[in-house]
């Protein structure tokens, strides 16, 4: 028995009112569809199959390296007909479960106990949910042993049906030849015209099955999203979630309602968070971190006992244990960062290692640097490494002191204890050990006039 999923992802999404199909809207960084299709692997799927119609090359470019199967349906014609396009992918000894790109936080642990309802006994399980305000979900009408006996939807239902509280999530599964005959006896004779994938339930009934049901352990997992209000509303939730179980591992933060985690965070104890704090990619916080307020972090590891002041930017990047950066600072991609660094306002590093014990503090910019430990860097440091066609390499190596307003040209080397004194432009290697320095002869002109204005 193998499992195939088959996740519907045609719909236009018109009232999203985007140039983006619906299921590429992004919620938590990741498409609605991205989501869809990290639950599908984690039930270990032996094929997921992805319907797909309304700008069908943009949702196969952006999840073209997925490991899944695209079906192309031309025509909308409804949910059974979407199912339908799948059928030459089904064998009979499948279980299918079906899945939609725009319900993107349904748990495996929901799933897993939808597919365990499944056997060749019973070839249909559905997963449903009570509703306070079931209001446009097709409703579940059960006999008086509370059997299930077929889904209405609320275009169809009369007005005692309309008050059933339990609704129809359109999340089943069942075997492979049971859905196969019930999707090739459906009809299109409703309201809306359309071929419904909610009639094979009256159909399973029909052929003497009993219709198995569970239900999710929250809302959210079979929320839908149909326009940017609904998708606003799923994220916040959604990321409400995320902080109540960052809370849960020890993290401190200021004001849960104002966090963002836009890939996967990774933390240990201890650690404390401002408002506003944005985590993209894959971020790893060590014990005793502390970020604050209006900060970015974009794949990042940061060491135990660091501190990332206010109005920091850090991407792709590594930092040791017990480094402050900021506030004001821009770690660009490939900086590294030893331990007790010092990265002061308004600094800003690319492809730079910077080593134990260093400063760098005020207004300046390293990039593309191999610096050693205990150097301290001036205010208004610049490591000029473009020549308009090539990066060069600037090589610091130990205790090197630079001062305020320095130009180091690379590629240039400063050996161990040079000091570099302020105002200079290097464009030769510096000694070991010894003062280098470049600067113009300072003059007073005593014939000099102030201007007068006239």
């Amino acid at each position: 028995m193998a499992l195939k999923v088959v996740i519907l992802a045609a719909g236009k999404g018109t009232r999203m009112r985007s140039a983006l199909p619906k299921v590429l809207q992004p919620l938590a960084g990741q498409p609605l569809l991205q989501h869809v299709v990290n639950t599908a692997h984690q039930l270990n799927a032996a094929q997921v199959l992805t319907v797909v119609g309304h700008q069908s090359h943009l949702v196969e470019a952006a999840m073209a390296d997925q490991n899944i199967d695209f079906i192309s349906q031309y025509e909308q014609l409804g949910t059974g007909h979407a199912v339908q396009q799948a059928v030459p992918q089904i064998a009979d000894h499948d279980t299918v479960l079906i899945l939609y790109g725009d319900v993107p936080l349904t748990a495996k642990s929901t799933l897993d106990d939808l597919l365990s309802l499944v056997s060749d006994a019973h070839p249909l399980a559905l997963l449903t949910i009570n509703f306070a305000n079931p209001t446009g979900y097709g409703r579940i009408l059960r006999d008086q042993h509370f059997a299930v006996q077929e889904i209405v939807e609320q275009k169809d239902a009369s007005a005692e049906q309309l008050k059933i509280q339990e609704v129809n999530t359109g999340i089943l599964a069942a075997k492979g030849a049971h859905l196969k005959n019930w999707l090739s006896r459906l009809q299109s004779n409703n309201a809306q015209g359309e071929f419904y994938l909610t009639d094979i339930i009256a159909m399973c009934v029909a052929d003497g099955f009993t219709v198995q049901t569970t239900q999710p352990q929250a809302e959210i997992e079979v929320l839908g999203v149909n326009d940017k209000r609904q998708l606003q509303s799923l994220e916040r939730q959604y990321q409400r979630l995320l902080a109540d179980e960052l809370m849960e591992q020890g993290v401190t933060l200021i004001d849960a309602s104002r966090l963002d985690i836009r890939g996967v965070l990774q933390v240990k104890q201890d650690i404390q968070i401002d408002v506003n704090v944005v985590f993209q990619g894959v971020v790893c916080l060590a014990e005793g971190v502390q970020i604050g307020a209006n900060c970015v972090l974009n794949n990042v590891t940061v060491g135990a006992g660091t501190v990332i002041h206010p109005f920091s930017h850090l991407e792709d990047c590594v930092v040791g244990k017990h480094v402050h950066i900021g506030p004001y600072a821009r770690l660009r991609p490939g900086t590294e960062l030893a331990d007790n660094v010092r990265i002061g306002n308004f600094v800003e590093t690319k492809k730079a290692k910077i080593g134990q014990g260093s400063k760098v503090n005020h207004l300046s910019y390293v990039g593309d640097t191999l610096m050693g430990a205990g150097c301290n860097i001036g205010a208004g440091t610049i490591t000029c490494n473009y020549d308009g066609v090539n990066k060069h390499q600037t090589l610091i190596g130990d205790n090197v002191f630079v001062g305020s307003d320095t130009q180091l040209v690379a590629p240039v080397q400063i050996a161990d204890g040079a000091t570099i004194g302020a105002g200079s432009t290097i464009t030769k290697d510096a000694p070991a050990e010894q003062l280098t320095l470049s600067r113009a002869k300072q003059i007073t002109i005593k014939s000099w006039q102030k201007p007068t204005k006239k």
